[in-house]
């Protein structure tokens, strides 16, 4: 039997998809000012962004597929492929904000 979608956790999907957008831009602005020496960073970062794009995808399929394979409903399996990328750009901005801009 195919479960049907529940139109609120549409919404929810929407608020994450969101959320994760201003996080990834305002990373992805940290890093640059970074790059260019204004914001403190730490040595490994340009290795981090690229390898943690890789783990965040593969994990947002694996639970995808899990949650497709298990007879989920398109807004949960939605979530299950949202929440890992969520994830990652919650922490990095997280962690870049109490970096802060460097000084001297």
């Amino acid at each position: 039997m195919t479960k049907l979608p529940n139109l609120a956790n549409y919404w929810e999907n929407a608020v994450e998809m969101s959320m994760m957008m201003v996080e990834a831009h305002s990373v992805i602005n940290m890093r640059v000012m970074g790059m260019a020496g204004l914001w403190s960073v730490g040595p490994g970062e340009n290795n981090r962004m690229v390898s943690e794009k890789l783990e965040a995808m593969v994990k947002a399929t694996t639970d995808a597929g899990n949650v497709t394979l298990r007879g989920g409903s398109p807004d949960e399996i939605a979530a299950a492929a949202i929440a890992p990328m969520r994830n990652a750009t919650r922490s990095n901005s997280k962690r870049l904000t109490k970096r802060g801009m460097k000084k001297g």
